[in-house]
């Protein structure tokens, strides 16, 4: 993720962060807690459309359950900020003075006695260290308890930003299957590198990954793309996506360098059903680990069980990974506005391993995929 700001177009309105503060707030009052606090990561991008820079220098937004909210802010990172004085205000602070000192000041003035804060999951530790000693009497949760039920909602804008950076990543796929992208005779990181430019190509901003998997590479899901060539008579897993106005993309498709084996083939078959199955069975009131197991049961019929070695899927938004996690043991009921990953896979150590993705978002009327290339393993 840039340091720049992510709201686009369709993230100007004052209004719709005004709105989510105070969902937030109402979060907040039904679990007690006095103030948020939210520095690194996506929560504060989500109520204020800024996204703080990894930085020594300490950004973090206050939010009282009852009070204005405050960003604390380096006074050189001020200027990046889009003014919302409806929303937030901004007290920068200059380099000789303690932003953690200022930050307690805050907490102290919002909930004077014994309090409860809501600390964001990716605020660096050495500021959460140094604001301990100074808030006696304190009590600390997760911000994801209060925040992350709010960001899995997804609105209709969000739902159209996730469908717009969907359909580009499905135009690569499609290259990718219909043979316009070489893969025989050059590296796993030359073609990433070539899936890399063409996520920017097609809109985005950011590309979050690139894997290229070939052959026995597959095997492991999060290879690393290397100096490996690729091959005649392999399969090729190409699992991508990137940041586009603020939503992620993330997609995989498989292809073949010539005909698949026997082996191959019938093993795909199973994958491509139990993909389908899971896609079907994530509706509304369904539990994710349901949705898991749905694909899991596919796969474990044709004997490929223990070779399925991940979850099932994935929240995505703002950030490639977030809640809801399709996966065993997450009995949460699916709602509307749920956005997910749909991506069994089947690796077989030391040969070969397949993969098959769909970003899919909860409905009222159904499941809704935001990918729709095509879902067959392709010879090119």
């Amino acid at each position: 993720m840039s340091g720049h700001s992510i709201v686009s177009s369709l993230r100007h309105d004052e209004q719709i962060f005004a709105e989510r503060l105070e969902r937030a707030r109402q979060a907040m009052r039904a679990q007690g807690v006095d103030v948020a606090l939210l520095s690194l990561g996506l929560d504060m991008p989500y109520l204020t459309g800024y996204n703080a820079m990894p930085l020594e220098r300490l950004t973090m937004l206050v939010l009282p359950v009852n009070g204005d909210a405050v960003m604390v802010i380096p006074r050189l990172e001020a200027p990046r900020v889009q003014p919302m004085p409806n929303v937030f205000s901004l007290l920068p602070w200059n380099e000789t003075d303690d932003p953690v000192v200022i930050t307690a000041e805050l907490v102290r003035n919002a909930a004077p006695s014994s309090r409860v804060i809501a600390v964001g999951d990716q605020m660096w530790a050495r500021f959460l260290v140094d604001l301990m000693p100074l808030l006696p009497n304190t009590q600390y949760r997760r911000s994801v308890e209060v925040i992350g039920s709010l960001r899995m909602r997804k609105d209709s804008a969000e739902i159209e930003a996730l469908r717009s950076a969907g359909s580009a990543v499905d135009k690569i796929a499609g290259d990718l299957q219909a043979g316009r992208i070489a893969l025989v005779g050059r590296t796993e990181a030359q073609v990433s590198a070539d899936l890399s430019a063409r996520i920017i190509a097609q809109g985005h901003d950011v590309v979050n990954f690139a894997i290229v998997a070939a052959g026995e590479n597959a095997a492991s899901p999060h290879h690393h793309p290397g100096s490996r060539v690729i091959q005649p008579n392999e399969i090729v897993l190409c699992d991508f996506g990137g940041t586009m106005n603020g939503y992620c993309s993330d997609i995989t498709r498989c292809v073949y360098t010539g005909e698949p084996s026997s082996e191959v083939a019938e093993a795909y078959a199973v994958l491509f059903e139990a993909e389908a199955a899971a896609v079907r069975a994530a509706t509304v009131g369904t539990p994710c680990e349901e949705v898991d197991a749905v694909a899991r049961r596919v796969i474990t019929a044709a004997g490929f069980g223990e070779y399925f070695i991940h979850r099932t899927g994935h929240g995505i938004g703002l950030d490639a990974h977030e809640d809801p996690y399709i996966v065993s043991g997450n009995s949460l009921a699916l709602e509307a506005g749920h956005a997910f990953s749909i991506e069994p896979g089947i690796y077989m150590p030391g040969k070969w391993g397949m993969r098959l993705e769909d970003i899919v978002v909860a409905t009222i009327d159904g499941p809704d995929s935001m990918n729709h290339a095509d879902h067959h393993l392709w010879s090119v």
